[in-house]
Formats: C-alpha cells, sequence, structure tokens
C-alpha cells in the first residue's frame, strides 16, 4: 500500500492536527446532526479535528500504516477498508466526508454510490477536492513546474457534481474558499519532493525525474534563507450534496 511508505512523516509535512482542526471547523457547518463517516481519514486528522468539536466520528482508509496512527487519535472507530466497498449497513450515518481523497480512489463514482448507500435520508456528503490554489510566490512557482506530472483529476468541481447526480445526490452547495494555512520553508518541500512523498510523484520514471523534476529541485536549493518559513494560504473546492 503506496501511503504505508509515507505514514511516519505525513503529517509532519502536512501539517498535522492544526492542520486537521483548520479544515474541520471549514466543515462543521455544512454537517447535519449525526454520525459522521470520514472516507479515506488517513492518520485521522480531520476526523479528530470534528470530534473535538463534539461529533462523532468514524473512520476507513485502505493504508493500516495511516489508520495505526488514526487509532491514536479515534480509538476503535477506524477500520481498513475501500471507499468502493464499505463495511457498515445502509443508512449508518448522517454524513459522510471526503477532504482531498476522491482523485485518489479507483473509481470515484462507485465510491459516491456506496457514500449514499450508507447515508440516512436527507443526510450530507461533504467534499473538499480538486486542485487547491495559492497566491503566487517562489514555491508555488515551483510546485507549479511540476504540475504536468499531475494525472487529469476526476473530481474538478465539473466532474464531482456530475457524478453526484448519478449517484443520486441534490446539491446544497459550492464554494471556492481560503481552507488552510501553511508555512513552508524551501528545504521542508525540497525534502518532501526528494523523498517523494506527494502520491504524483510515486509513479515517475528515472528520465522524467531528470526532466522535470531536478531543476525544481534545483530552482528549491538556490532559494535564500532556506529554513525560513513562506506563509501560504490555500484555496480548496468544497461542495456538499443532500440525500433525498
Amino acid at each position: 500500500m503506496a501511503f504505508d511508505r509515507v505514514a511516519d512523516d505525513y503529517d509532519r509535512m502536512r501539517g498535522g492536527i492544526e492542520r486537521g482542526r483548520e479544515a474541520a471547523a471549514r466543515l462543521v457547518a455544512d454537517l447535519t446532526p449525526g454520525p459522521v463517516l470520514e472516507v479515506g481519514t488517513g492518520t485521522g486528522i480531520v476526523a479528530a479535528g470534528l470530534s473535538e468539536l463534539g461529533h462523532r466520528v468514524y473512520g476507513v482508509d485502505l493504508s493500516p500504516q495511516m489508520l495505526s496512527r488514526a487509532h491514536s487519535r479515534l480509538g476503535g472507530r477506524v477500520a481498513v477498508a475501500d471507499a468502493q466497498s464499505l463495511p457498515f449497513p445502509d443508512g449508518a450515518f448522517a454524513n459522510v466526508v471526503f477532504v482531498h481523497v476522491l482523485h485518489l480512489v479507483a473509481d470515484m463514482p462507485t465510491a459516491l454510490r456506496e457514500a449514499v448507500r450508507v447515508l440516512t435520508p436527507d443526510g450530507r456528503l461533504l467534499a473538499a477536492h480538486g486542485d487547491p490554489a495559492a497566491d503566487p510566490d517562489e514555491l508555488v512557482a515551483v510546485l507549479d513546474r511540476l504540475g504536468e506530472l499531475h494525472p487529469p483529476r476526476p473530481d474538478t468541481p465539473e466532474r464531482l457534481d456530475a457524478a453526484a447526480r448519478k449517484a443520486g445526490l441534490l446539491l446544497v452547495g459550492h464554494d471556492f474558499a481560503p481552507d488552510y494555512e501553511r508555512a513552508t520553508s524551501p528545504r521542508q518541500l525540497l525534502e518532501s519532493l526528494e523523498r517523494r512523498l506527494p502520491p504524483f510523484l510515486w509513479n515517475v520514471d528515472d528520465d522524467t525525474w531528470a526532466r522535470v523534476v531536478e531543476p525544481a529541485l534545483a530552482e528549491l536549493r538556490a532559494l535564500p534563507d532556506q529554513d525560513r518559513p513562506r506563509p501560504q494560504q490555500w484555496r480548496v473546492h468544497h461542495s456538499v450534496y443532500r440525500k433525498p
């Protein structure tokens, strides 16, 4: 499992529990009363943030190593499971949440149909999805150079809306708004890229690495103040759907 190999570094390189709390604060207003399932919970930082805000949250993920971290935050309310085959009865949850995970599932329409199955009538599906964006700076410029390595995303607003309609969901609302802040230094970003922590780098071949990634790494190494964090505010697509 690919995420198993990055589990030890995931929280440190992705903002940890503070980022999870920020994401939870962004989601909480759209939840309806009742239990919450986070699909693709990873290390459980968003689920833990929602739990701190008074919600009973369960989490599933394909990576046992990531879930071992989530277990420390959620206890026994986690399970190894595929988004396309959830181990829960029909109508078990009032809310299903996907946070930056729909582009990683093998079949997004199937995952949405499964989410609808486990939702109660009038339940909510919340998704943070699509490509995030931040104002241009020297680190964002480096990431933009790597854009050609990103596979086409199934979770653009248009594609998600179409798949959600086919799954029987009704759109409640959508926005593209500030979601989280991150202060990353050139050295931190360099370490993340060199270790291939972002999923889009996992299967890059040697020739492509030399042609595309190495120039970006060289640009990072040349930046001044290698250990000075560059504050960034990232905007994210958020969509909310309702099961009739």
